[in-house]
């Protein structure tokens, strides 16, 4: 990240790059209280058909979501930005309870308020399972290391 850009709105290329980046870091940490700390205190979501308000909401969704959804690793990437708007594609893997393995691909719209917090999340997800041997997202659990390929690399 460069050292003195700050990462609030008007958006620029760089700029909306690290707020992706720094997105996925935090989701791969799988801490949903540090996790929250990025979303405004009144943020709104919607995670496929839930609808989620608040940091408080934040955790306990992101609590429940990392107790069925094991080994997750996320992988986000840039589709498009604007003043205070990012669009991101995304991909992960997890497995459930039952060893079974899943890969979830999805876009995101996020809008932030003038903190850079984001103010509004909406999450569309589909669940392709695979087998353990169709993964390809194999780091050690946490961030994804910089010489991992992204989506687009990895023909996602």
């Amino acid at each position: 990240m460069a050292a003195n850009v700050a990462l609030v709105p008007p958006f620029t290329r760089e700029i909306a790059i690290q707020k992706v980046r720094l997105a996925e870091d935090g989701w791969n940490s799988r801490d949903p209280a540090r996790v929250s700390l990025a979303y405004s205190v009144d943020s709104r979501w919607r995670n496929r058909s839930e609808f989620v308000n608040g940091r408080e909401e934040i955790v306990e969704f992101l609590t429940r979501k990392w107790s069925r959804e094991l080994e997750y690793r996320l992988i986000k990437e840039l589709w498009a930005f604007d003043v205070n708007r990012i669009a991101v594609r995304f991909a992960y893997e997890s497995h459930d309870v039952e060893g079974d393995w899943f890969r979830s691909y999805g876009n995101e719209n996020w809008e932030f308020d003038e903190k850079g917090l984001m103010k509004v999340r909406h999450a569309s997800i589909n669940d392709v399972p695979i087998k353990e041997s169709e993964r390809l997202f194999h780091w050690p659990l946490g961030r994804r290391p910089d010489e991992h390929p992204g989506l687009s690399e990895l023909g996602l």
